[in-house]
């Protein structure tokens, strides 16, 4: 009667090959993004990664049981934030996903800043590329590798793409003389999207051809591999750059009309300055 009391009484083991959120829903896969993406994770030490791969390898292992799922869970959340699913080493740090908020905080608003010269233009479409190729080439799947020339192609045609759109349509806009001033100052404020969103797709795409030519491996239920898909790898691929677009989306465009129309009030005509840290403020917001 006791051993079964005592079986009752062992917690269900969590399993640890899957996200602590349901994928299937909506909620599940934001709480999941939120997690790998936390940037408190950027600050756990070598000794610290160390110690949670021990707690899950030992739980996993059935050497301990009688863990608070709440750290085990910490545990996997420094894991999965930190070490490349792949290759099982660690992604260098300012590449990380839990990088991209920090990182592009900066980028973005540099990228929004009002009545920007040609330079600036150019500068910040070539940071943000260069930012975005890395984390790209840094977080793909390593079970088909890319080699130098193709990583050389999708960077430069990257680049190109967000330079070219920025700097031609920031030029263009002021020359649709048909068009009210306001609307052409509306489309004027959505040129950083505009580039950035193709360019992103465009890079997406060339980063990752190979999975979309050659498949992407797909597992069972039970982790074992059953082949490379080339539809598996286009949706995936399909599916990323979707994605871009749409978290892309709030931050380039909100902001920059919310402060189009602060720019007509008082205390932003007697103090333009004060546009730089309304900018930034907005962009933390919207992260």
């Amino acid at each position: 009667m006791s051993n079964v009391t005592e079986k009752k009484s062992l917690p269900s083991k969590i399993d640890l090959s899957k996200p602590r959120y349901d994928q299937s829903t909506y909620w599940g896969r934001v709480k999941h993004f939120i997690d790998i993406t936390d940037p408190r994770t950027l600050f756990v030490s070598r000794k610290g990664l160390e110690e949670a791969k021990k707690l899950t390898n030992d739980y996993n292992s059935d050497k301990i049981r009688d863990v608070d799922p709440e750290k085990l869970w910490h545990a996997k959340k420094i894991i999965d934030s930190t070490i490349h699913p792949d290759t099982g080493e660690p992604v260098f740090l300012p590449f990380r996903m839990s990088s991209f908020v920090p990182t592009n905080l900066v980028v973005v608003a540099g990228m929004l800043m009002p009545n920007p010269s040609i330079g600036s233009i150019i500068f910040w479409q070539w940071t943000n590329q260069s930012i975005n190729v890395a984390i790209n080439y840094s977080n793909a799947n390593k079970t088909i590798e890319m080699s130098l020339k193709e990583t050389a192609i999708a960077y430069v045609s990257a680049v190109t793409t967000s330079c070219g759109l920025a700097v031609g349509l920031t030029q263009a806009v002021p020359r649709l003389k048909f068009l009210k001033p306001s609307i052409r100052g509306v489309l004027a404020r959505l040129v950083p999207f505009v580039a950035v969103a193709s360019a992103g797709t465009v890079n997406v795409y060339l980063m990752r051809m190979k999975e979309i030519r050659d498949g992407i491996d797909v597992y069972n239920d039970e982790g074992i591999s059953l082949g490379k898909s080339k539809k598996a790898g286009a949706s995936a691929v399909g599916q990323v750059a979707i994605s871009r677009i749409l978290t892309l989306a709030p931050v380039l465009t909100i902001p920059p009309l919310v402060l189009s129309q602060l720019e007509k009030t008082k205390l932003l005509k007697r103090n333009p300055r004060l546009s730089i840290p309304f900018n930034f403020g907005k962009k933390l917001l919207f992260y």
